[in-house]
């Protein structure tokens, strides 16, 4: 009898194990699916590598699964990056990337050619950043800690900088350095939804460097995992994903203003001031959400919001771009239909009195997520340079990808149609030594280029300051359309105080017409 009671049990059991899995199956699989599932094709077949595509619009050009806007180009800068999160630039303008569940921090060559493992064994490393004053000092957040290291240095022996509390739900830690010099840590929740005993969790600390001291600089911030700052005004900004059980239309994720001792509403408010009374179920007199800050922007639920990005002021990006933010949206995994899997762009402008003014988010680049409700791929990291470029990460891909802007204007002949440089890297960068004080290039260039024997050409950093300058001079007959032998020879009117520039070679144009102008730029590195 005994035995026959066992296996009754052990039916019914199964059966409502069963029932539950099928339940929660039937309920989550579109929603899981993108996360769990592989991709279903290797996005880098797809997207072309550094120096394989074309300029212009890089939908039609390549036939790649991503929408881009006209005038930009998408390719795959680095692959083989497995968990690729968190982007910082080097000194060498080689770029690092943390793998958070490798425990891994790696370093990508400045073309993009080789990816190497530079530290292993960490604890879920994210955050990475280097710091202004000593370039070759990386700061790397670990779960519990925050470090130094001298990348340069052949010991590359970590110094603790400050401990931070261990996770629970969230075990990314982010960090960064102001515009006043101080670092700041961004730690999320333990949970989902909860109370912490801890103040340090749910917050944005700033870091006592000398004492790894922690000072909180922001709260009820539940997982604001990047952060930025606006060059316009110095002002923080941060993503921040809202709670889940709420159902697939609340809480709205966020796009918050930091500011110092800023109160963000969670766990027991979200959105505009909502109190979350599925949470918290206790009776007020005032409402509890009165005094908390809401977000600026307000994103659709669950799309999880992870890097930003903000253009800076330069002579590449075109005005429309200036100051707006780019937000990787990494996508969700508990609402209905999965959203997010994209880039947006947060148009900002500033009123009379020069504070900024955000505009609705609109998509930037989008695709990753295919019509079958696969994900191609899951955008985190964003990191965008002064000579209209974006680096993003690639968690799920394991890519970094590199988008670059080119406006109609600068969509001209192509290094190649035009000029040949002898030296080039295979990623089509040229070394450039700063020990002299004369720079000397050969190649080639079409006849077209030349007036009198002769055009122009100067060596800017990357942030469009020039340092050199000279001229590029026909070494054979020039009154040709074919290519001739050149000789260019520059001299510097200052060191480059960046690690990357970019030569370049303009068109003599006697006539001064605009429609006569022509530039080509060629990638610099600079070498000792």
């Amino acid at each position: 009898m005994k035995h026959s009671h066992f296996w009754s049990i052990f039916t019914v059991c199964v059966l409502l194990f069963g029932a539950i899995a099928w339940f929660f199956f039937a309920q989550y699989y579109r929603a899981l699916a993108p996360v769990i599932l592989p991709p279903p094709g290797d996005i880098t077949d797809q997207i072309p590598s550094v120096g394989e595509g074309e300029s212009g619009d890089a939908v039609n050009a390549t036939d790649i699964p991503l929408s881009v806007p006209d005038g930009f180009t998408i390719e795959v800068f680095a692959e083989g990056i497995p968990g690729a999160r968190v982007l910082a630039l080097g000194p060498q303008g080689d770029i690092w990337v943390s793998q958070i569940q490798e425990g891994v921090v790696s370093r990508i060559a400045f073309d993009g050619s080789t990816v190497e493992e530079v530290f292993t064994g960490l604890q879920h490393p994210h955050g990475l950043v280097f710091d202004s004053s000593d370039p070759s000092m990386l700061y790397i957040a670990e779960e519990t800690k925050i470090s130094k290291v001298d990348v340069d240095s052949a010991e590359k022996k970590f110094e603790l900088v400050a401990e931070l509390p261990e996770g629970g739900r969230h075990v990314s830690r982010t960090i960064g350095f102001g515009p006043d010099g101080a670092l700041y840590v961004s730690i999320g929740s333990t949970c989902d939804v909860c109370e912490e005993e801890d103040d340090s969790y749910a917050s944005i600390q700033k870091v006592n460097l000398e004492t790894g001291e922690l000072t909180p600089f922001a709260t009820g911030l539940r997982n604001s995992v990047f952060f930025a700052w606006h060059e316009v005004d110095g002002s923080m900004w941060a993503t921040e994903m809202g709670r889940d059980q709420l159902g697939d239309d609340l809480p709205p994720d966020e796009i918050n203003k930091i500011v110092p001792g800023g109160k963000y509403g969670w766990p027991i408010c979200y959105g505009q001031n909502i109190h979350d009374t599925e949470f918290d179920t206790k009776d007020y007199v005032i409402n509890p959400c009165g005094a908390t800050i809401p977000p600026v922007i307000a994103l659709p639920a669950h799309v999880a919001p992870l890097g930003i990005g903000i253009i800076p002021e330069s002579t590449v990006w075109p005005e429309e771009y200036w100051y707006d933010l780019i937000v990787a949206e990494h996508g969700s995994w508990n609402s209905a239909d999965p959203v997010g899997y994209q880039l947006v762009r947060v148009p900002v402008s500033t009123d009379s009195a020069g504070a900024l003014l955000l505009g609705t988010p609109e998509p930037f680049i989008s695709g990753w997520l295919t019509e079958e409700g696969r994900a191609l791929g899951r955008p985190v990291g964003v990191l965008i340079r002064p000579e209209g470029v974006i680096y993003v990460s690639d968690d799920k891909a394991g890519v970094v990808y590199k988008i670059s802007y080119q406006s109609k204007a600068m969509q001209q002949p192509s290094i190649d149609d035009m000029v040949r440089i002898d030296g080039l890297t295979p990623a089509g960068t040229l070394p450039v030594a700063t020990t002299n004080t004369e720079i000397t290039v050969t190649g080639e260039a079409r006849g077209t280029m030349f007036f009198e024997a002769s055009f122009p050409v100067d060596l800017v950093d990357e942030y469009d300051v020039v340092i050199a300058s000279g001229l590029a001079t026909a070494t054979g007959d020039w009154m040709t359309e074919d290519f001739v032998p050149m000789n260019i020879v520059l001299h510097y009117t200052s060191i480059p105080s960046t690690p990357i520039g970019t030569l370049r070679l303009h068109k003599d144009n006697p006539s001064g017409l605009p429609e006569h102008d022509l530039t080509v730029s060629v990638p610099v590195t600079f070498i000792e």
